[in-house]
């Protein structure tokens, strides 16, 4: 399944994109993180990527699209993949949409985790990370035992610098202009689902399964119709062979065949007829012979009398 996860920052998306991961053996494709795989590894794309982030520009699209089209190339990515963190605008939507035709890989879902703005602000305002082993707490809806304190190890928790009040209400108004227009630009599509992202996150995943399977079994059914239909035409021409089996042409050359066939047995009994016609008259001249010296005998014996 080709999934593009939605939702805005503090939305709960890549936590349930890592689930779908587990759950469906596809991997998770994080523009950022590629890009600063792409950096560390010094590829041809990271160090493009470096200079324009070195120089306190955005990385452009064209980078890192071909970013995303390395790693699809990839084994693990053929039979589908999450897309998370990109597009942002639809402009990026469009060249991703072309670039996968290309591939021969097209979305097949745009999966919306929407969660209203004042959630938003609570989960990402109040989020406390454990400077040590890295637990993450909330203290609107998770708080640890001990205030400040990681339950588990005993850490200091720590807020990150970018979920202050003020950055995060840049950072969400930066999506509802730029990247909430792709839901329309998907929904045009027909790709659009949307599951709401508040409750516990298994009833979340839950829902985006069920959204999940909804969208697999019809594709399931269109591909085995098409093997069966396959599997019929191969099968087809097999057929043919049994048409030359009904000939009722050959009947009357049979009888004509037997009518030539009879014609030798007339001949043959008109045969010894003829040939007895010869005989007798091959015989009558022996008969003639035969007599013809009896006559000259009694001629020869007359002048015996006249003395």
């Amino acid at each position: 399944m080709r999934i593009v996860l939605l939702g805005a920052p503090g939305s709960g998306k890549g936590t349930q994109a890592k689930l779908l991961v587990e759950k469906y053996k596809i991997p998770q494709i994080s523009t950022g993180d590629l890009l600063r795989a792409a950096v560390s590894a010094g590829t041809e794309l990271g160090k493009k990527a470096k200079a324009a982030m070195d120089a306190g520009q955005l990385v452009t699209d064209d980078i890192v699209l071909g970013i995303i089209q390395e790693r699809l190339s990839k084994p693990d990515a053929k039979s589908g993949f999450i897309l998370d963190g990109f597009p942002r605008n639809i402009p990026q939507a469009q060249a991703l949409d072309a670039m996968l035709a290309r591939l021969g890989q097209p979305l097949q879902l745009a999966l919306l985790v929407d969660v209203d703005s004042e959630v938003l602000m609570k989960r990402l305002t109040g989020r406390r990370t454990c400077s040590q082993c890295g637990a993450i707490y909330n203290v609107y809806f998770s708080p640890s035992k001990s205030s400040g304190k990681c339950d588990k190890c005993g850490g200091s928790l720590m807020q990150r610098s970018d979920d202050n009040e003020e950055t995060v209400r840049n950072r969400l108004r930066v999506y509802e202009e730029q990247t909430a227009p792709l839901v329309s630009y998907y929904k045009a599509q027909g790709k659009l689902r949307t599951v709401r992202g508040v409750g516990s996150i298994n009833d979340i995943f839950k829902n985006i399964t069920d959204i999940i399977e909804a969208q697999i079994r019809p594709l399931a059914a269109v591909m085995a119709q098409g093997a069966a239909m396959g599997a019929k035409g191969r099968a087809a021409p097999a057929k043919a062979p049994a048409k030359p089996a009904a000939k009722p042409a050959p009947k009357p050359a049979a009888k004509a065949s037997a009518s030539k066939a009879a014609a030798p047995k007339k001949a043959a009994k008109k045969a010894p007829k003829k040939a007895a016609a010869k005989a007798v008259k091959k015989k009558a001249p022996k008969k003639a012979a035969k007599k013809a010296p009896k006559a000259k005998s009694k001629a020869r014996a007359k002048p015996k009398k006249t003395k």
